[in-house]
């Protein structure tokens, strides 16, 4: 294990305790990254959303022909207020969910190279970390991301539909879904977002890769800082390839957590898209996810390694032994 400066007498080491493992300036970066992506993008992610439980098959709600007419007739029907209909379970959704995952990532990504952070781990080790981190954020954050689906699916024309199944606001939503279908309701669509850890695996694989290949090239240490502009190129292209591989278990999940459509399962959920929709199906809202996903990626990645940079370098600053003459004064 890594051995640090013990705080007591200077030169003197101690082993590291597991503990030591978990950096809080990792969460809270995340989550401001999260957060401020989340609040600026959200109306993209709505339509997004619509557009992937919208399966030509059922129609339950209003029907886009593109991302303007969606815009637009959001806005003419539901005002602007309706572009952001599900905001704030997608804030904290997001927000814990980057937050979770940056902390994870990290700390598991720490134990394994034993606190050397200018050693890299390599393609596998990278994939199998932020697996772990995606599994392990997917159990905290599912219950958010049903109750940010249904609020993005709620239509003015769903007076129809039972007082059950019409919410008003975030707190309301888990309260009905608890009751009228208790804790599974909340894990609606867990299996595909299992599938989907693999996103975030490829994604933070790219991005590390490219960083390190980046920093290998430069001959600097691969945890060297870099500058906003590389940061933006890493996450968009790391981006742009995990979402153009993994985008399917989307679908299915948003529509698995739809509350106008009814599927007994994941399997029964592909069966029917395929049979409807063809293959194109899959991919419904793939160019309104990747307008919103990039930026979103950019932003939230931007922001995260500024902020836990700093945050870290203000923890190290605090940690360091005061000069000889200084601990003197301090006696007297």
């Amino acid at each position: 294990m890594s051995a640090m400066k013990s705080s007591g007498t200077p030169g003197t080491t101690r082993v590291l305790p597991v503990l030591s493992h978990f950096r809080y300036e990792h969460f809270v970066a995340g989550i401001s990254g999260g957060v401020v992506s989340t609040l600026m993008l959200h109306p993209l992610d709505l339509i997004k959303t619509r557009f992937a439980v919208s399966d030509g098959h059922i129609h339950a709600g209003p029907q886009y022909k593109s991302l303007k007419s969606a815009v637009m007739q959001i806005v003419k029907t539901e005002g602007i207020k309706g572009l952001y209909r599900g905001v704030t379970p997608n804030v904290l959704g997001s927000g814990g969910a980057w937050g979770c995952y940056f902390f994870f990532y990290n700390t598991i990504k720490t134990w394994i190279n034993g606190g050397n952070n200018k050693k890299s781990l390599g393609p596998c080790m990278h994939m199998f970390a932020a697996a772990d981190a995606g599994i392990l954020t997917l159990v905290m954050t599912n219950p958010l991301w049903v109750v940010k689906t249904r609020l993005c699916l709620q239509y003015m024309d769903d007076k129809h539909l039972p007082e059950t199944l019409r919410y008003n606001g975030m707190v309301d939503a888990i309260r009905k879904i608890y009751r009228t279908e208790g804790v599974r309701g909340l894990y609606r669509g867990f299996i595909p977002g299992m599938f989907g850890v693999s996103h975030g695996a490829i994604q933070f694989m790219v991005y590390e890769e490219l960083k390190n290949w980046y920093n290998e090239y430069l001959n600097a240490p691969i945890d060297s800082k870099l500058s906003t502009l590389e940061y933006i190129f890493f996450a968009a292209v790391s981006k742009l390839i995990a979402a153009a591989t993994t985008y399917p278990y989307q679908v299915v999940r948003a529509r698995l957590q739809d509350h106008h459509h009814h599927y007994n399962g994941s399997v029964d959920c592909v069966k029917s898209i395929w049979r409807y929709e063809g293959w194109r199906g899959y991919y419904k809202g793939l160019s309104a996810n990747l307008t919103r996903v990039t930026p979103a990626t950019v932003i939230t990645f931007v922001v995260y390694e500024n902020v836990s940079r700093y945050l870290l370098h203000r923890r190290d600053e605090d940690r360091a032994p005061l000069p000889f003459p200084a601990k003197n004064m301090e006696k007297q």
